[in-house]
């Protein structure tokens, strides 16, 4: 059941449904503007790609850093794993909040460099050669497609609930939303889409706490008493209150536990779009002070998010969550009526508006957000060009060419997720988390703090630990064999892990040091450039790296 499925669309307009119209245009409007403003300053390639280098500052930085990392799943389906499953959607928002606290503070640092908008643009300027562009341009764009489609998806589907639209209209929803993505990422550029993200974390902010604030005041403000509510009401007993519900407690339950908490914690470090933000940052306490900047407004809707999952619970029991969607989707907005009943159905709720805005304008943010990463990785990594300057093309050209990347990913993405629908939704994100874990996440920490990691070490990692994810998630209980797989008519398992992340983690690393020991020569690439001509040819740290 999708959340369109919470609205009667026969109902006449109410209150609630006026004020959500009037707050998703005046979203859009302002987002339009800054867009429109940020576009008169895209002269060069610097200033599309990177927003002209330290545009923000730690606060407007960090900030735009927490809206790209908040998305449709931290809101919806981290919501519904705390409904579900208890103790491990908690460790689930846990685990989000600390997956940026360790980016921010391990890779916020070493990432700046002028010159780099991709993580091709910095592989191949950290190791000195251009030829780990392209695989790393592959990477990234199998991390990004399913992310994407994914949120194009969800923008639709909540397009619909707001206005009150049967499922006949959700093509139409999602045409509109990428449109409207399209057109952030093409004309406002990093700088633009930073603007929107920015005002993104203050509606999710407001719509949390606002949220959280009406279910602990049913419960007298006492999280004890919420906590037990929701245990009560769950059916599962003690088993809510411990890890191990969503898996099981079996050993394969156990072992997927830790894989996908793994998996999750490291892969939401390396996404693409949240790494394409720190290369811009000149000053090395810029970076440092952006930390709480990104990780609090982020720790505070996690909050606000575990408060609403358990609201979902203790209000309306595990069943009905779970029969409304397998995967508690729809959690959220359904306790949004739970806590205001009105007459007409759930759109008509002022709560369920603003809560509703809150997850559109997340959704349709992080998918300009991603849609600009996987855009300029396309138009850069797979160009031919070295990683510093426009290879021979004028600026003008260069971003002639990043606006055509945008169209035609935006386009294909409209066009495949409107073919999908909801169809395996969780596991096109199982991918992109598995992908940027085992594959991303070793190539960058080789990269930056194993000395003479070299680039044959970087090929074999992508080309090599690819297949093994793909394969391994293939042969799992996500895609086959179970009720909540893609297929659930079909039976074609042989790896007992719904996540791959056990074994395709440990694979990546280990890929990565095979073939750093075959680099050509005998001898791995020096991990710096030796080009004194190179603008990041030198180590970003203490007084030199500020630039």
């Amino acid at each position: 059941m999708s959340p369109v499925s919470l609205a009667s669309s026969s109902a006449l307009p109410g209150d609630g449904e006026s004020f959500a119209v009037m707050v998703f245009l005046g979203f859009v409007a302002v987002s339009l503007l800054l867009c429109g403003l940020a576009a008169a300053d895209l002269d060069d390639p610097e200033h599309f790609y990177a927003g002209g280098g330290a545009a923000f500052g730690p606060v407007g930085g960090g900030l735009a850093v927490a809206g790209d990392y908040i998305s449709a799943a931290t809101l919806l389906s981290t919501t519904g794993a705390v409904a579900l499953d208890g103790a491990d959607g908690v460790l689930f928002a846990c685990a989000t909040v600390v997956s940026l606290w360790l980016v921010m503070r391990i890779l916020g640092e070493p990432l700046r460099r002028k010159g780099v908008f991709t993580l091709g643009d910095f592989l191949a300027d950290r190791l000195g050669t251009p030829s780990v562009r392209r695989a790393l341009g592959v990477a990234s764009l199998v991390v990004l497609a399913p992310l994407l489609l994914v949120q194009l998806s969800t923008a639709g589907r909540v397009m619909a609930a707001m206005f009150g639209l049967p499922d006949g209209a959700l093509t139409g929803c999602t045409v509109a939303g990428g449109t409207l993505m399209v057109c952030y990422a093409a004309f406002g550029g990093m700088r633009g889409v930073g603007h929107v993200q920015i005002l993104k974390v203050g509606v999710a902010l407001t719509a949390m706490l606002l949220l959280a604030g009406a279910v602990l005041a049913r419960y007298g403000w006492s999280p004890a008493a919420l906590f037990g509510a929701a245990r009560e009401h769950s059916g599962a007993g003690a088993d809510y209150a411990r890890p191990g519900l969503h898996f099981g407690h079996s050993v394969a339950g156990r072992l997927d536990l830790i894989g996908f908490a793994a998996t999750l914690l490291v892969g939401a470090a390396c996404l693409p779009h949240i790494t394409m933000r720190l290369h811009p940052v000149r000053e090395a306490r810029t970076a440092r002070r952006a930390v709480g900047w990104a990780v609090g407004p982020v720790a505070v809707v996690c909050a606000g998010v575990v408060v609403a999952g358990l609201g979902a619970c203790a209000l309306l029991g595990r069943g009905p969550v779970r029969a409304a969607d397998p995967g508690g989707a729809t959690a959220l907005l359904m306790v949004t009526g739970a806590l205001d009943p009105v007459a007409g159905g759930a759109r008509h709720s002022m709560l369920f508006a603003v809560v509703a805005c809150a997850v559109f304008v997340t959704t349709l943010a992080a998918v300009a957000g991603i849609t600009l990463a996987a855009a300029s990785s396309l138009a850069r990594d797979f160009g031919g060009r070295p990683a510093h300057g426009s290879g021979g093309r004028s600026p003008a050209g260069e971003i002639r060419r990043a606006r055509l990347a945008i169209v035609l990913v935006g386009a294909v993405a409209v066009v495949v997720s409107a073919a999908l629908g909801d169809r395996g939704r969780m596991t096109l994100i199982s991918l992109s988390f598995a992908v940027a874990a085992s594959v991303l996440a070793p190539v960058l920490l080789y990269a930056l703090f194993l000395p003479g990691h070299s680039a044959t070490g970087v090929r074999w990692t992508v080309y090599g630990t690819l297949p093994v994810v793909v394969l391994l998630l293939a042969g799992s209980p996500a895609v086959s064999g179970t009720p909540f797989a893609v297929f659930p008519g079909h039976d074609f398992r042989w790896f007992p892990l719904q996540t791959p992340g056990l074994i395709s983690i440990p694979a990546g690393f280990l890929l990565g040091l095979v073939g750093r020991t075959r680099t050509r020569g005998g001898a791995p690439r020096p991990s710096w450039p030796r080009s004194s001509t190179a603008v990041g040819a030198r180590p970003l740290d203490g007084a030199g790296a500020d630039l």
